[in-house]
């Protein structure tokens, strides 16, 4: 049975926000990091199916996040990369595409590239503060001061 484009939205929605929930929790088990990967692809699979030019790079970007975390560096800017195109592409500025930045310094500083690392944090800086929501600036910069240099 094919999901509906309604079935799609719900599972996008529910997957990535169960995703968030993994990616908050600070003592997961090792099956609760597979699980966050899969739940990760999983809401990008069905955003594939219906959603916007936007739900696919927030979805690589959540991604992103979940390699990150999880140590996998290449997977993390592989997704990272993703997103920013997509915003590069669509010329979404503000939130997203300080956060495609801040991505990719993730991903560089997981893998140890320290020149990349710097690279990225300076143009997420950069793009941090055209964020017009104070709040939305605010989140961003608290995240972004939780990317270790290598």
């Amino acid at each position: 049975m094919i999901p509906t484009p309604e079935e799609h939205r719900k599972f996008a929605v529910s997957c990535f926000n169960s995703a968030w929930d993994l990616i908050d929790k600070t003592d997961r088990t090792p099956a609760e990091d597979i699980e966050m990967i899969h739940l990760a692809h999983a809401s990008r699979y069905h955003w594939g199916q219906v959603g916007t030019p936007l739900n696919f790079a927030r979805g690589d970007w959540q991604i992103s996040r979940v390699y990150a975390i999880l140590g996998f560096g290449v997977m993390a800017f592989k997704y990272a990369k993703s997103c920013l195109i997509l915003c590069e592409e669509y010329k979404f500025g503000d939130f997203d595409l300080a956060f495609a930045y801040e991505a990719l310094a993730r991903a560089s500083s997981v893998s140890g590239d320290i020149a990349n690392t710097r690279g990225y944090l300076e143009m997420a800086e950069l793009s941090g503060h055209s964020i017009a929501e104070e709040n939305d600036r605010n989140y961003f910069f608290n995240e972004l001061k939780s990317i270790p240099e290598p």
